[in-house]
């Protein structure tokens, strides 16, 4: 498994705006967790899986 990055959220997260999620990226799989609960654990999910899901979002299909 690669080395994964540190957490970051999107840039249009922020104000105070306390609904986001950060994700953690390797190149092989993508880590996404709550911002509210850090601790709570998170979502591993492929690479390959991250990017269908965000061209999905992106086009309007979810």
């Amino acid at each position: 498994m690669g080395e994964f990055g540190a957490w970051h959220k999107s840039s249009y997260s922020g104000g105070g705006h306390q609904d986001c999620v950060e994700v953690a990226e390797s190149s092989e799989q993508v880590k996404v967790r709550d911002t509210q609960h850090r601790n709570a654990g998170y979502l591993a999910v492929s690479a390959a899986e991250w990017s269908a899901f965000l061209a999905d979002v992106k086009d309007g299909r979810l």
